[in-house]
Protein backbone atom coordinates (compact mmCIF):
# COMPACT_ATOMS: atom_id res chain seq x y z
CA UNK A 1 0.00 0.00 0.00
CA UNK A 2 1.61 3.23 -0.99
CA UNK A 3 0.28 7.35 -0.87
CA UNK A 4 -1.91 7.80 -3.61
CA UNK A 5 -1.86 11.54 -5.68
CA UNK A 6 -4.36 13.39 -2.86
CA UNK A 7 -3.18 11.96 0.43
CA UNK A 8 0.53 14.47 0.51
CA UNK A 9 -2.19 17.59 -0.60
CA UNK A 10 -4.91 16.38 2.04
CA UNK A 11 -1.73 16.27 4.73
CA UNK A 12 -0.44 19.74 3.43
CA UNK A 13 -3.21 21.08 3.65
CA UNK A 14 -3.87 20.23 7.34
CA UNK A 15 -0.38 21.49 8.42
CA UNK A 16 -1.10 24.65 6.74
CA UNK A 17 -4.52 24.65 9.00
CA UNK A 18 -2.14 24.10 12.15
CA UNK A 19 0.16 26.77 11.05
CA UNK A 20 -2.87 29.11 10.98
CA UNK A 21 -3.67 27.67 14.65
CA UNK A 22 -1.26 28.69 16.06
CA UNK A 23 -1.25 32.10 15.00
CA UNK A 24 -4.98 32.64 15.20
CA UNK A 25 -6.86 30.66 17.80
CA UNK A 26 -10.21 30.64 16.40
CA UNK A 27 -8.97 27.93 13.81
CA UNK A 28 -8.02 25.84 16.40
CA UNK A 29 -11.11 24.18 16.50
CA UNK A 30 -10.81 23.50 12.71
CA UNK A 31 -7.84 22.05 12.90
CA UNK A 32 -9.15 19.81 14.81
CA UNK A 33 -12.31 18.94 12.70
CA UNK A 34 -9.86 18.87 10.19
CA UNK A 35 -7.65 16.27 11.29
CA UNK A 36 -10.71 14.18 12.52
CA UNK A 37 -12.22 13.96 9.05
CA UNK A 38 -8.75 13.08 7.69
CA UNK A 39 -8.00 10.58 9.78
CA UNK A 40 -11.74 9.23 9.38
CA UNK A 41 -11.25 9.21 5.70
CA UNK A 42 -7.51 7.96 5.58
CA UNK A 43 -8.87 4.75 7.26
CA UNK A 44 -12.26 4.25 5.17
CA UNK A 45 -10.12 4.64 2.24
CA UNK A 46 -7.45 2.33 2.93
CA UNK A 47 -10.10 -0.71 4.21
CA UNK A 48 -11.98 -0.06 1.07
CA UNK A 49 -9.47 -0.44 -1.19
CA UNK A 50 -7.63 -3.16 0.58
CA UNK A 51 -11.26 -5.01 0.44
CA UNK A 52 -11.60 -3.99 -3.39
CA UNK A 53 -12.23 -6.86 -5.55
CA UNK A 54 -8.91 -7.49 -7.96
CA UNK A 55 -9.73 -6.74 -11.71
CA UNK A 56 -9.72 -9.58 -13.65
CA UNK A 57 -7.04 -8.97 -15.89
CA UNK A 58 -6.32 -10.75 -20.29
CA UNK A 59 -3.68 -10.03 -22.58
CA UNK A 60 -4.47 -10.35 -26.37
CA UNK A 61 -1.33 -11.00 -27.96
CA UNK A 62 0.51 -11.79 -31.54
CA UNK A 63 1.69 -15.50 -31.06
CA UNK A 64 4.56 -14.67 -33.48
CA UNK A 65 6.14 -11.48 -34.84
CA UNK A 66 8.75 -10.99 -37.03
CA UNK A 67 11.73 -9.01 -36.19
CA UNK A 68 11.99 -5.11 -36.17
CA UNK A 69 8.50 -4.93 -36.54
CA UNK A 70 6.01 -3.57 -34.25
CA UNK A 71 2.73 -5.20 -33.17
CA UNK A 72 -0.22 -4.59 -30.70
CA UNK A 73 -0.86 -6.34 -27.49
CA UNK A 74 -4.24 -5.76 -26.18
CA UNK A 75 -4.86 -5.67 -22.05
CA UNK A 76 -8.51 -6.08 -20.62
CA UNK A 77 -9.39 -5.23 -16.84
CA UNK A 78 -12.93 -6.43 -15.91
CA UNK A 79 -14.40 -5.33 -12.79
CA UNK A 80 -16.98 -6.87 -10.40
CA UNK A 81 -16.76 -3.85 -7.97
CA UNK A 82 -20.40 -1.88 -8.03
CA UNK A 83 -18.74 1.63 -8.72
CA UNK A 84 -16.23 2.73 -10.88
CA UNK A 85 -12.23 2.61 -9.86
CA UNK A 86 -9.17 4.08 -11.32
CA UNK A 87 -6.29 1.69 -12.19
CA UNK A 88 -2.65 1.99 -13.19
CA UNK A 89 -1.86 -0.90 -15.59
CA UNK A 90 2.00 -1.69 -16.48
CA UNK A 91 2.32 -4.90 -18.60
CA UNK A 92 5.85 -6.92 -17.64
CA UNK A 93 7.26 -7.25 -21.20
CA UNK A 94 9.83 -9.38 -21.95
CA UNK A 95 12.96 -7.80 -22.20
CA UNK A 96 14.97 -6.32 -24.70
CA UNK A 97 12.41 -5.67 -26.76
CA UNK A 98 11.22 -1.96 -27.09
CA UNK A 99 7.65 -0.75 -26.02
CA UNK A 100 5.63 2.61 -26.55
CA UNK A 101 2.23 3.44 -24.60
CA UNK A 102 3.14 1.80 -21.13
CA UNK A 103 2.12 2.52 -18.05
CA UNK A 104 -1.73 3.62 -18.39
CA UNK A 105 -4.16 4.74 -16.12
CA UNK A 106 -7.66 3.18 -16.88
CA UNK A 107 -10.98 4.09 -15.26
CA UNK A 108 -13.01 0.86 -15.13
CA UNK A 109 -16.73 1.04 -15.10
CA UNK A 110 -19.13 -0.66 -12.47
CA UNK A 111 -19.14 -4.21 -13.26
CA UNK A 112 -18.04 -3.74 -16.72
CA UNK A 113 -14.28 -3.66 -18.69
CA UNK A 114 -11.93 -1.54 -19.83
CA UNK A 115 -8.77 -2.25 -22.26
CA UNK A 116 -6.10 -0.69 -23.98
CA UNK A 117 -3.21 -1.20 -26.90
CA UNK A 118 0.73 -0.72 -26.81
CA UNK A 119 3.22 -1.37 -29.20
CA UNK A 120 5.47 -3.89 -28.84
CA UNK A 121 8.44 -3.72 -30.80
CA UNK A 122 10.77 -7.10 -30.61
CA UNK A 123 14.53 -6.69 -31.22
CA UNK A 124 15.83 -10.38 -30.59
CA UNK A 125 14.76 -13.45 -32.01
CA UNK A 126 13.33 -16.40 -30.06
CA UNK A 127 10.99 -17.15 -27.82
CA UNK A 128 10.02 -14.93 -24.93
CA UNK A 129 7.87 -15.08 -22.15
CA UNK A 130 5.35 -12.55 -20.58
CA UNK A 131 4.73 -13.14 -16.95
CA UNK A 132 2.91 -10.70 -15.02
CA UNK A 133 1.16 -7.55 -15.35
CA UNK A 134 1.24 -4.75 -12.52
CA UNK A 135 -1.72 -2.79 -11.21
CA UNK A 136 -2.00 -0.15 -8.75
CA UNK A 137 -5.47 0.40 -7.99
CA UNK A 138 -7.12 4.04 -6.69
CA UNK A 139 -8.82 3.93 -3.66
CA UNK A 140 -11.84 6.22 -4.06
CA UNK A 141 -10.84 9.31 -2.92
CA UNK A 142 -7.12 8.79 -4.26
CA UNK A 143 -5.49 8.96 -1.33
CA UNK A 144 -4.25 5.24 -1.29
CA UNK A 145 -2.53 2.95 -3.89
CA UNK A 146 -3.19 -0.82 -3.67
CA UNK A 147 -0.47 -2.88 -5.72
CA UNK A 148 -1.05 -5.73 -6.98
CA UNK A 149 0.60 -8.60 -9.31
CA UNK A 150 -1.10 -10.61 -11.44
CA UNK A 151 0.23 -13.61 -13.26
CA UNK A 152 -0.96 -13.66 -16.85
CA UNK A 153 1.51 -15.90 -18.41
CA UNK A 154 1.71 -15.46 -22.50
CA UNK A 155 4.40 -16.95 -25.19
CA UNK A 156 5.52 -15.22 -28.39
CA UNK A 157 7.68 -16.22 -30.70
CA UNK A 158 10.10 -13.59 -32.55
CA UNK A 159 10.87 -14.87 -36.01
CA UNK A 160 13.29 -13.20 -38.80
CA UNK A 161 11.91 -10.37 -40.78
CA UNK A 162 8.75 -12.24 -42.68
CA UNK A 163 7.47 -8.56 -44.17
CA UNK A 164 9.38 -8.71 -46.91
CA UNK A 165 8.20 -12.01 -48.35
CA UNK A 166 4.44 -10.65 -47.83
CA UNK A 167 5.45 -7.22 -49.30
CA UNK A 168 6.98 -9.67 -52.27
CA UNK A 169 4.12 -11.09 -52.81
CA UNK A 170 1.50 -8.44 -52.98
CA UNK A 171 3.87 -6.83 -55.47
CA UNK A 172 4.49 -10.02 -57.73
CA UNK A 173 0.71 -10.40 -57.89
CA UNK A 174 0.65 -6.59 -59.07
CA UNK A 175 3.53 -6.99 -61.11
CA UNK A 176 5.98 -4.09 -59.23
CA UNK A 177 8.51 -6.22 -58.33
CA UNK A 178 10.83 -3.20 -59.82
CA UNK A 179 9.88 -1.33 -56.75
CA UNK A 180 11.58 -3.70 -54.49
CA UNK A 181 14.65 -3.44 -56.77
CA UNK A 182 14.09 -6.75 -58.70
CA UNK A 183 15.22 -6.83 -62.24
CA UNK A 184 12.89 -8.45 -64.62
CA UNK A 185 15.20 -9.64 -67.32
CA UNK A 186 13.60 -10.54 -70.47
CA UNK A 187 14.70 -14.70 -71.50
CA UNK A 188 16.45 -15.21 -74.61
CA UNK A 189 18.87 -18.09 -75.76
CA UNK A 190 18.32 -21.68 -74.44
CA UNK A 191 18.20 -23.62 -71.60
CA UNK A 192 14.95 -23.22 -70.94
CA UNK A 193 12.00 -25.59 -70.47
CA UNK A 194 8.70 -26.04 -72.63
CA UNK A 195 5.59 -24.93 -70.64
CA UNK A 196 2.89 -25.03 -73.19
CA UNK A 197 1.53 -23.89 -76.96
CA UNK A 198 -0.53 -20.44 -77.20
CA UNK A 199 -1.27 -18.32 -79.83
CA UNK A 200 1.47 -15.99 -81.74
CA UNK A 201 1.61 -12.61 -79.81
CA UNK A 202 3.29 -9.81 -81.66
CA UNK A 203 6.59 -9.50 -80.38
CA UNK A 204 7.19 -13.25 -80.59
CA UNK A 205 10.51 -14.51 -82.68
CA UNK A 206 9.99 -16.78 -85.46
CA UNK A 207 11.55 -19.28 -83.92
CA UNK A 208 9.01 -19.61 -81.19
CA UNK A 209 6.50 -20.73 -83.91
CA UNK A 210 5.39 -24.02 -84.09
CA UNK A 211 4.95 -24.64 -87.19
CA UNK A 212 3.47 -28.22 -87.07
CA UNK A 213 1.01 -27.19 -84.67
CA UNK A 214 0.39 -23.68 -86.80
CA UNK A 215 -0.71 -26.21 -89.88
CA UNK A 216 -2.98 -28.25 -87.74
CA UNK A 217 -4.68 -25.09 -86.00
CA UNK A 218 -4.35 -22.94 -89.57
CA UNK A 219 -3.02 -20.10 -87.21
CA UNK A 220 0.09 -18.70 -85.83
CA UNK A 221 1.51 -20.72 -82.60
CA UNK A 222 4.20 -20.14 -80.65
CA UNK A 223 5.51 -22.10 -78.13
CA UNK A 224 6.05 -20.95 -74.61
CA UNK A 225 8.94 -21.25 -72.07
CA UNK A 226 9.34 -20.93 -68.68
CA UNK A 227 12.60 -21.04 -66.50
CA UNK A 228 13.99 -24.27 -65.80
CA UNK A 229 12.22 -25.77 -62.73
CA UNK A 230 12.71 -28.81 -60.14
CA UNK A 231 16.15 -27.71 -59.12
CA UNK A 232 17.83 -27.60 -55.36
CA UNK A 233 18.35 -24.14 -53.78
CA UNK A 234 20.80 -24.65 -50.05
CA UNK A 235 21.39 -22.22 -48.22
CA UNK A 236 24.88 -22.41 -45.81
CA UNK A 237 24.71 -19.83 -43.36
CA UNK A 238 27.26 -18.61 -41.08
CA UNK A 239 26.52 -18.88 -37.14
CA UNK A 240 29.86 -17.31 -35.88
CA UNK A 241 31.22 -14.60 -34.16
CA UNK A 242 31.49 -11.95 -36.73
CA UNK A 243 28.07 -12.10 -37.82
CA UNK A 244 26.51 -11.13 -34.52
CA UNK A 245 27.88 -7.23 -35.90
CA UNK A 246 25.22 -5.06 -36.18
CA UNK A 247 25.09 -2.69 -38.72
CA UNK A 248 21.83 -0.26 -36.89
CA UNK A 249 19.39 -2.38 -34.83
CA UNK A 250 20.18 -5.77 -36.51
CA UNK A 251 22.82 -8.38 -36.54
CA UNK A 252 24.28 -9.35 -39.55
CA UNK A 253 22.43 -12.84 -38.67
CA UNK A 254 19.48 -11.19 -38.52
CA UNK A 255 19.87 -9.85 -42.15
CA UNK A 256 21.06 -13.16 -43.26
CA UNK A 257 18.06 -14.91 -42.44
CA UNK A 258 15.57 -12.12 -43.87
CA UNK A 259 17.45 -12.71 -47.06
CA UNK A 260 17.21 -16.24 -46.36
CA UNK A 261 13.50 -16.28 -45.78
CA UNK A 262 13.00 -14.08 -49.06
CA UNK A 263 15.32 -16.03 -51.88
CA UNK A 264 13.99 -19.34 -50.34
CA UNK A 265 10.10 -17.87 -51.21
CA UNK A 266 11.08 -16.61 -54.58
CA UNK A 267 12.77 -19.95 -55.23
CA UNK A 268 9.98 -21.81 -53.97
CA UNK A 269 7.46 -20.31 -56.39
CA UNK A 270 10.18 -20.65 -59.03
CA UNK A 271 9.27 -24.78 -58.58
CA UNK A 272 12.81 -25.31 -57.06
CA UNK A 273 13.24 -27.37 -54.04
CA UNK A 274 14.57 -25.16 -50.51
CA UNK A 275 17.23 -26.10 -47.76
CA UNK A 276 19.75 -24.96 -45.24
CA UNK A 277 22.27 -25.75 -43.32
CA UNK A 278 24.16 -23.67 -40.53
CA UNK A 279 27.38 -24.04 -39.38
CA UNK A 280 30.06 -22.16 -36.98
CA UNK A 281 27.45 -22.27 -33.70
CA UNK A 282 24.29 -25.00 -33.55
CA UNK A 283 24.65 -27.23 -36.86
CA UNK A 284 21.03 -27.41 -38.26
CA UNK A 285 20.31 -29.09 -41.31
CA UNK A 286 17.00 -28.75 -43.34
CA UNK A 287 16.83 -30.47 -46.70
CA UNK A 288 15.80 -29.26 -49.52
CA UNK A 289 12.10 -29.31 -50.27
CA UNK A 290 8.89 -27.95 -52.22
CA UNK A 291 5.98 -26.75 -51.43
CA UNK A 292 4.13 -23.61 -49.15
CA UNK A 293 5.14 -25.16 -45.81
CA UNK A 294 8.53 -24.61 -46.70
CA UNK A 295 8.81 -21.20 -45.16
CA UNK A 296 7.30 -21.97 -42.26
CA UNK A 297 9.65 -24.84 -41.86
CA UNK A 298 12.61 -22.77 -42.24
CA UNK A 299 11.01 -19.88 -39.80
CA UNK A 300 10.40 -22.81 -37.05
CA UNK A 301 13.95 -24.25 -37.85
CA UNK A 302 15.97 -21.01 -37.26
CA UNK A 303 13.72 -18.21 -35.05
CA UNK A 304 15.73 -19.34 -31.99
CA UNK A 305 19.23 -19.49 -33.32
CA UNK A 306 21.68 -16.84 -32.26
CA UNK A 307 25.87 -15.96 -33.52
CA UNK A 308 28.08 -17.84 -31.31
CA UNK A 309 31.55 -16.83 -29.67
CA UNK A 310 32.87 -20.02 -32.58
CA UNK A 311 35.05 -19.14 -35.34
CA UNK A 312 33.12 -21.04 -38.40
CA UNK A 313 34.82 -23.73 -39.86
CA UNK A 314 34.18 -23.72 -43.78
CA UNK A 315 36.11 -26.60 -44.50
CA UNK A 316 33.99 -28.95 -42.00
CA UNK A 317 30.56 -27.40 -42.98
CA UNK A 318 31.99 -28.09 -46.60
CA UNK A 319 32.51 -31.96 -46.12
CA UNK A 320 29.42 -32.05 -44.07
CA UNK A 321 27.15 -30.85 -46.71
CA UNK A 322 28.95 -32.53 -49.74
CA UNK A 323 28.14 -35.89 -48.01
CA UNK A 324 24.48 -34.66 -47.56
CA UNK A 325 23.63 -33.12 -51.33
CA UNK A 326 23.76 -35.95 -53.84
CA UNK A 327 22.06 -34.21 -56.31
CA UNK A 328 23.56 -30.91 -58.13
CA UNK A 329 22.30 -27.76 -56.29
CA UNK A 330 22.84 -24.00 -55.95
CA UNK A 331 24.60 -23.46 -52.79
CA UNK A 332 24.46 -20.01 -51.18
CA UNK A 333 27.32 -19.42 -48.57
CA UNK A 334 26.37 -16.49 -46.29
CA UNK A 335 28.81 -15.09 -44.49
CA UNK A 336 30.97 -12.27 -43.58
CA UNK A 337 34.15 -12.84 -45.17
CA UNK A 338 37.59 -10.87 -44.56
CA UNK A 339 40.95 -11.48 -47.21
CA UNK A 340 42.83 -13.12 -44.27
CA UNK A 341 39.67 -15.80 -44.86
CA UNK A 342 40.83 -16.96 -47.87
CA UNK A 343 43.27 -19.69 -47.09
CA UNK A 344 40.01 -21.58 -45.47
CA UNK A 345 37.01 -20.81 -47.68
CA UNK A 346 39.00 -20.76 -50.93
CA UNK A 347 39.46 -25.16 -50.42
CA UNK A 348 35.44 -25.42 -48.91
CA UNK A 349 34.24 -23.65 -52.06
CA UNK A 350 36.37 -25.68 -54.38
CA UNK A 351 35.12 -29.00 -52.70
CA UNK A 352 31.47 -27.64 -53.32
CA UNK A 353 32.17 -27.00 -56.81
CA UNK A 354 33.06 -30.52 -57.78
CA UNK A 355 29.23 -31.12 -57.42
CA UNK A 356 27.53 -27.80 -56.87
CA UNK A 357 27.23 -24.21 -58.36
CA UNK A 358 28.36 -21.77 -55.69
CA UNK A 359 27.32 -18.72 -54.52
CA UNK A 360 29.26 -16.96 -52.10
CA UNK A 361 27.17 -14.53 -50.28
CA UNK A 362 29.17 -11.72 -48.12
CA UNK A 363 28.18 -9.09 -45.95
CA UNK A 364 29.81 -5.96 -45.70
CA UNK A 365 29.95 -3.63 -42.91
CA UNK A 366 27.98 -0.10 -43.68
CA UNK A 367 30.43 2.01 -41.44
CA UNK A 368 33.23 1.33 -44.48
CA UNK A 369 30.68 3.26 -46.70
CA UNK A 370 30.34 5.77 -43.92
CA UNK A 371 33.68 6.12 -43.79
CA UNK A 372 34.41 6.50 -47.19
CA UNK A 373 31.88 9.51 -47.63
CA UNK A 374 33.38 11.21 -45.02
CA UNK A 375 34.91 14.50 -45.32
CA UNK A 376 38.56 14.16 -44.55
CA UNK A 377 38.82 17.03 -41.87
CA UNK A 378 42.39 15.95 -40.28
CA UNK A 379 45.29 13.79 -39.91
CA UNK A 380 43.66 10.71 -38.44
CA UNK A 381 40.49 11.44 -40.91
CA UNK A 382 42.74 10.63 -43.89
CA UNK A 383 44.54 7.48 -42.10
CA UNK A 384 41.25 6.20 -41.35
CA UNK A 385 40.23 6.81 -44.94
CA UNK A 386 43.50 5.37 -46.33
CA UNK A 387 43.43 2.20 -44.07
CA UNK A 388 39.36 1.79 -45.24
CA UNK A 389 40.61 1.73 -48.64
CA UNK A 390 43.30 -1.15 -48.23
CA UNK A 391 41.26 -2.80 -46.40
CA UNK A 392 38.09 -2.69 -49.00
CA UNK A 393 41.15 -3.44 -52.03
CA UNK A 394 42.40 -6.76 -50.06
CA UNK A 395 38.61 -7.69 -49.94
CA UNK A 396 38.06 -7.20 -53.43
CA UNK A 397 41.21 -9.13 -54.47
CA UNK A 398 39.62 -12.36 -52.60
CA UNK A 399 35.68 -12.02 -54.11
CA UNK A 400 37.91 -11.30 -57.42
CA UNK A 401 39.86 -14.64 -56.75
CA UNK A 402 36.80 -16.60 -55.74
CA UNK A 403 35.18 -15.66 -59.43
CA UNK A 404 38.24 -16.85 -61.44
CA UNK A 405 37.89 -19.86 -59.84
CA UNK A 406 34.44 -20.77 -61.00
CA UNK A 407 32.38 -19.77 -57.76
CA UNK A 408 30.17 -16.72 -57.55
CA UNK A 409 30.59 -14.16 -55.26
CA UNK A 410 28.49 -11.11 -53.71
CA UNK A 411 29.91 -8.35 -51.49
CA UNK A 412 27.18 -5.81 -50.61
CA UNK A 413 26.08 -4.23 -47.00
CA UNK A 414 23.34 -6.12 -44.92
CA UNK A 415 20.41 -3.97 -46.19
CA UNK A 416 21.23 -4.56 -49.82
CA UNK A 417 21.94 -8.52 -49.48
CA UNK A 418 17.85 -9.95 -49.82
CA UNK A 419 17.34 -7.76 -53.13
CA UNK A 420 20.74 -8.52 -54.33
CA UNK A 421 20.83 -12.53 -54.02
CA UNK A 422 17.21 -12.56 -55.30
CA UNK A 423 19.04 -10.66 -58.33
CA UNK A 424 21.89 -12.68 -58.99
CA UNK A 425 19.31 -15.64 -58.38
CA UNK A 426 16.99 -14.97 -61.21
CA UNK A 427 20.18 -14.25 -63.22
CA UNK A 428 21.39 -18.10 -62.96
CA UNK A 429 18.21 -19.17 -63.52
CA UNK A 430 18.59 -17.27 -66.83
CA UNK A 431 21.75 -18.12 -67.74
CA UNK A 432 20.52 -21.69 -67.21
CA UNK A 433 24.07 -22.79 -65.24
CA UNK A 434 22.17 -24.62 -62.47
Amino acid sequence: MTPGPYLFPAIALWVVLAVLATVLPSFHLIWMVAALVMWILALTELSTVRSLPIPTVTRRIPHSLPLGVSGDVTVRLVSDVGHPIRVDVFDHYPTPHVISGLPRCLDVPAHGFSEFQYQLRPVARGEYQFAQVELRVHSPMRLWLRKVIVDVPDLIRVYPNFATVAKYALMATDNRLSQMGIKKRRRRGEGLEFHQLREYRPGDSFRQVDWKATSRHRKLISREYQDSRDQQIVFLIDCGRRMSARDHELSHFDHSLNSVLLLGYVALRQGDAVGLMTFGGPRRFIPPRKGAGVVNTILNGVYDLQPSLESPDYASAATDLHKRLRKRSLVILVTNLRDEDADEVMPALALLRTRHLVLLASLREGALGSVLGASVNNFDDALLLSATQRYLLARRRVHDNISESGALSLDVEPEELPIAMVNRYLDIKLSGRL
